[in-house]
């Protein structure tokens, strides 16, 4: 079976490594869609999703009537965010990174443009694939960081947003 890691932070602390496996040691018994009941290490707990906002991984839970907030991103999550992408709405993109190395084949916008979100923004070849990078988010455009014909390294700066 493919063993499956998840980033789990609580109330902002630093983040912890959980893997599919220690997951599914945890004795868990559904209340109903929200509340459930869990053992672990001998121990008794009453737990409640409150509040949940899929687009930044983000949960309320009561545990035993204390509150937690909860951020759980999985291998994908962790991988947009390394490539300087983030998933939802909620996050404030300000620069696109090349994802991998490449060279820019076409660049589709200028300095001073307002572009919506999934706008066309450049095309990078990678690995003799065109990959059209669009833009997550409406703005306007305060600098480009190549142009057409120049080779990129993994995480430079390609555009940046006002």
């Amino acid at each position: 079976m493919n063993k499956k890691h998840y980033q789990v932070s609580v109330d902002n602390s630093k983040p912890t490594q959980i893997s599919s496996e220690e997951i599914e040691r945890l004795d868990v018994s559904s209340i109903d869609d929200t509340k459930m009941h869990i053992l672990h290490d001998f121990r008794s707990y009453n737990a409640e999703i409150i509040d949940s906002d899929f687009d930044s991984k983000s949960y309320k839970v009561l545990v035993n009537n204390n509150k937690y907030n909860i951020h759980i991103f999985n291998d994908l999550d962790i991988l947009i965010k390394e490539m300087g992408f983030e998933v939802g709405s909620s996050k404030m993109i300000n620069e696109i990174k090349a994802p991998m190395p490449g060279l820019i084949l076409d660049i589709n916008i200028e300095v001073g443009q307002e572009v919506n979100e999934d706008d066309s923004l450049l095309i990078l070849e990678a690995m003799k694939m065109e990959n059209v990078l669009t833009s997550p988010r409406i703005g306007v455009v305060k600098s480009i960081g190549a142009k057409k014909g120049d080779a990129v390294e993994k995480n430079q700066i390609l555009i940046t947003f006002e």
